[in-house]
């Protein structure tokens, strides 16, 4: 038996975005929100994600290109932090962001571009004290 569009959803939302970030996400949930997490993990993460029509890799530059070409700059970070897991790379991530400055605008573009370089470091930083901690154990 196929799992629900939801189940789905929550397995493939978890391997893109990550079980702390989900988890965080779940825990903050509330009656008022619910019905929206739910369209969301269905929809999104249950019915786009959930296609093999393209790649995960694919997907997560297309999404970072609408995100920036629509100036919703706020979800820009959390989708940096994914292409750890969907393996869109650096340089895919700048080419990305070359196409919204030419199709898009130079200044969503610029500040998409602003937002992946500190959402970068930070994930560095993250490794690196990870790196460290792990060498001290």
């Amino acid at each position: 038996m196929r799992n629900t569009p939801v189940k789905d959803g929550l397995t493939i939302r978890r391997e893109v975005l990550g079980d702390a970030h989900v988890d965080r996400a779940l825990h903050a949930e509330t009656e008022f929100d619910a019905p929206f997490q739910a369209l969301i993990t269905e929809t999104i993460w249950g019915g786009v994600w959930a296609s093999n029509t393209i790649s995960r890799r694919e997907r997560s530059m297309i999404t970072l290109a609408i995100l920036a070409a629509l100036g919703n700059l706020d979800e820009i970070p959390m989708h940096i932090r994914a292409t750890a897991n969907t393996g869109a790379s650096q340089a895919d991530i700048a080419e990305v962001f070359q196409h919204v400055a030419v199709y898009a605008g130079a200044p969503r573009a610029n500040r998409a571009i602003a937002l992946a370089k500190q959402t970068l470091a930070e994930m560095t930083a993250d490794n690196r004290a990870l790196d460290g901690h792990n060498d001290t154990l």
